[in-house]
């Protein structure tokens, strides 16, 4: 079974996402701050991570750039969810090492189409 790591401050997402990647027959670890997610990567190695942009204290870009450093990780996908829609942000954030970028709102079928195709890549 695949793993998924959601990092997201809003509960209500969270909630939901989990609910929606279980349902995919993922397996879910969440995470609610940047921080956090950094400790949990390590022990838990996901397949991919849903990460939100903007998180308290560390942004997502942050955060996807530190996953990047470690070579243990480097074979876990990012898929960064925001509502920063601009070039510029999706931009920063595939440079930060995203493998996708998904624009808040999205539908959920499209982000279930997305982590499928990016797990099988």
């Amino acid at each position: 079974m695949k793993k998924i790591l959601i990092v997201d401050d809003e509960p209500n997402i969270v909630i939901s996402l989990e609910f929606l990647m279980a349902q995919n027959g993922y397996h879910v670890q969440k995470a609610r701050s940047g921080e956090e997610a950094l400790e949990i990567v390590d022990e838990y190695v996901p397949d991919l991570i849903l990460l939100d942009v903007m998180l308290p204290f560390r942004s997502g870009f942050e955060v996807c750039q530190s996953i990047r450093e470690k070579t243990k990780l480097a074979h876990v996908k990012i898929i960064l969810l925001t509502a920063k829609g601009r070039e510029a942000d999706i931009e920063r954030g595939l440079s930060a090492g995203a493998d996708s970028y998904i624009v808040k709102p999205f539908s959920t079928q499209k982000l279930v189409d997305k982590v499928a195709e990016i797990l099988k890549s």
